[in-house]
C-alpha cells in the first residue's frame, strides 16, 4: 500500500480522503446494481465505476473494498446468512482499520507515485505500478481469500500500463476484483471497458449534495444548496470548493455585472476583474474564470431549453434577455469556446490575469451589444 505520511492528490483539500468517508449520498442506484450482482452470485472481476468528478466515485469504490474484504464465509442451509442490504461495515472492523490506515495486506491501491525527489506527483501511472499486482495475486488463500485493487483514475494510466492491466482482466485471478475509477472511460482502451462491468455514478440532487458536504465538513446554507447544486453540476467537489472561496458570492456579483449588458459598468467591471490580480489571488483568478465558462454555457442552454433553476438571483430574467432564441444560443456556444480558448492562451503566455479577465468581459460586452443590434 502507499505511504500515508505521502501526500495525497487524490484528496481535495480540507476534506477527508475517500478512503475515510463513511456515508455515500447520492449513489443508492449503483451500490443497489453491485449488491444485486453480489447477491445474485454475478460478482464480476473488473467494475468500471464512471460518472463526473466529485460525486462519489472513490468513495463507492473503497465502500465496495471494504465490504468484499469484510465478507464472511457464506454458511448453507439454515446456517446461510441473509443476502447483504448495504455496503456498509462497522467502523471498527479491522478490515475498516486496516484500509483507513492504507495497511489492508489484501488491498492494493494504484494511482500516480509521489516523487520524493521532485516533490510532485508523476504525471501519469506507469506499467510498474500495475508489475505490483503479481505479489498481490501471488498470495496464498491462507493469507486470505479475496483480493480487490482500486485504480484511482484508471484515466492516467499510460499505454504500457493499460495493455498491462488488459492481460490481468483477460486472465483474472481467482477471487480477485479490479475497481476502475475512470472520469472520462472514453479514454480506456475499448477492450478495457469491454471486460468490465460499469457502475455509473449520478451529479447530485440539491439534497444529498447539502448532505455530502456537510459530511466533509462544510456547511451549506439551505437557500444555497439549489445554488451550489446548479454551479457544480451536482460534484461535491466542486461545491466544497465554490463555498471555500466564496464562489456563490462572485457568481452574484458576475451576474450583477452581466445585468448591465449592454452598456457594461465599466468601473464594476474593473473592480471585479482586478480582484484576481497577484499571486496572491491565483485561486480566485482560476475560480472567475471557470465562472465566466458557466455563464455563457447556461446562457446557451437557455436560449435552446428555457432557463434552468437560478443560481443568483435575477439570473433567469437575464439569461432570457440576452439569449432569447436558438440562434442567440449557438452565439453564446461559439463565444464561450473562443474565450476558453483565449484563456487557455493567456494563462501559457502568463498573461496579466486582471487584464486577460477585463479583455473577457470586453468581448462578452461584443457579443451582447451584436445580439441586440439583430
Amino acid at each position: 500500500m502507499s505511504d500515508p505520511e505521502t501526500p495525497e492528490f487524490d484528496r481535495l483539500e480540507g476534506t477527508p480522503h475517500p478512503r475515510h468517508t463513511a456515508r455515500l449520498y447520492g449513489q443508492a442506484s449503483a451500490e443497489a446494481a453491485f449488491l444485486t450482482a453480489y447477491n445474485g452470485g454475478r460478482l464480476h472481476h473488473g467494475w468500471l465505476i464512471t460518472g463526473p468528478r466529485g460525486v462519489g466515485k472513490a468513495t463507492l469504490a473503497w465502500r465496495i473494498a471494504r465490504f468484499l474484504l469484510a465478507e464472511a464465509a457464506p454458511g448453507a442451509g439454515l446456517f446461510a446468512a441473509p443476502p447483504p442490504t448495504s455496503l456498509d461495515i462497522p467502523a471498527d472492523h479491522p478490515v475498516a482499520r486496516r484500509t483507513a490506515a492504507l495497511s489492508e495486506p489484501r488491498l492494493k491501491l494504484i494511482r500516480r507515485d509521489w516523487d520524493f525527489e521532485d516533490k510532485k506527483n508523476d504525471t501519469v501511472i506507469t506499467v510498474k505500478r500495475i508489475r505490483e499486482l503479481k505479489s498481490l495475486f501471488q498470495m496464498s488463500a491462507a493469507d486470505g481469500g479475496r483480493r480487490v485493487v482500486i485504480i484511482d483514475p484508471a484515466d492516467e494510466m499510460n499505454l504500457a500500463a493499460s495493455n498491462a492491466l488488459l492481460k490481468v482482466l483477460e486472465e483474472p485471478p481467482s477471487r480477485a476484483v479490479l475497481l476502475l475509477i475512470s472520469h472520462q472511460p472514453l479514454q480506456l482502451l475499448p477492450t478495457i471497458r469491454s471486460r468490465c462491468r460499469e457502475l455509473r455514478c449520478a451529479t447530485l440532487a440539491p439534497v444529498d449534495l447539502a448532505l455530502a458536504l456537510a459530511g466533509a465538513g462544510t456547511a451549506a446554507a439551505p437557500q444555497d444548496a439549489v445554488a451550489l447544486a446548479e454551479l457544480s453540476s451536482g460534484s461535491v467537489g466542486e461545491a466544497y470548493r465554490l463555498t471555500n472561496l466564496e464562489g456563490l458570492s462572485l457568481y452574484c456579483d458576475l451576474v450583477a455585472l452581466f445585468a448591465t449588458l449592454p452598456r457594461l459598468d465599466r468601473p464594476r467591471a474593473l473592480r471585479l476583474t482586478e480582484s484576481a490580480a497577484g499571486k496572491a489571488n491565483e485561486q480566485r483568478f482560476e475560480l472567475i474564470l471557470t465562472l465566466f465558462d458557466l455563464f455563457l454555457a447556461r446562457a446557451a442552454r437557455t436560449g435552446v431549453l428555457g432557463p434552468a433553476p437560478e443560481a443568483a438571483p435575477g439570473e433567469a430574467a437575464l439569461l432570457q434577455r440576452l439569449s432569447p432564441d436558438a440562434g442567440a444560443a449557438r452565439t453564446w456556444a461559439d463565444a464561450q469556446q473562443r474565450l476558453g480558448n483565449r484563456a487557455r492562451t493567456g494563462k501559457s503566455v502568463n498573461l496579466d490575469p486582471a487584464m486577460l479577465l477585463l479583455d473577457m468581459v470586453l468581448q462578452i460586452d461584443e457579443t451582447a451589444t451584436a445580439l441586440a443590434a439583430r
